[in-house]
């Protein structure tokens, strides 16, 4: 099952993601060649109001041409704690702080290409503050019932991987 990697190039170094790319021996002895994307990793938020209300960011994505609706959520910074983080971003992108603050789960993104690791936290007992996102993030907040963004899943009205995981794993915890 593991692959004995021969050789590794790195082809691009950039501010969120390194590319790499790794010539593998495979299990019955053949060669291939294996695209890596290096990712330090994210931390991504839940915040739940007292009255059951999810607090989300609009934001345009680039990648996929639209804006999606999402969970708070950022990228690790050099030896910062998952959990510092989720405060961080948390607090960044939406002004709130969070009072309490559990681990929901950690998971790959797309293992199949890269090595990020989203962390998914429940943030409760909210406090509001003014949003300080970084200066080249444009994002629109709003709360939206637990109930409805639920619906919104299964609808497809909600996209994005870490905030469907992240919204239905927070569902058997509220």
């Amino acid at each position: 099952m593991h692959e004995k990697t021969l050789k590794s190039a790195r082809i691009y170094e950039g501010k969120i993601i390194n590319v790499r790319v790794d010539t593998v021996e495979l299990p019955d002895q053949k060669y291939s060649k294996r695209e890596i994307v290096e990712h330090a990793g994210a931390a991504a938020v839940v915040p739940i109001t007292r009255e059951g209300e999810v607090i989300l960011v609009k934001q345009f994505r680039k990648p996929v041409e639209d804006v999606l609706l999402e969970i708070p959520a950022g990228r690790l910074e050099p030896k910062e704690s998952a959990e510092n983080c989720a405060f961080r971003e948390l607090l960044e992108e939406t002004g709130y702080r969070a009072g309490q603050l559990d681990k929901l789960t950690a998971y790959f993104s797309s293992p199949g290409f890269s090595n990020e690791v989203i962390h998914l936290y429940l943030a409760r007992d909210l406090t509001e503050g003014q949003a300080q996102p970084d200066e080249d993030e444009y994002l629109e907040i709003t709360k939206i019932p637990l109930t409805e963004v639920l619906t919104m899943i299964h609808n497809g009205s909600i996209q994005d991987s870490k905030t469907i995981i992240g919204l239905l794993m927070a569902a058997s915890r509220v």
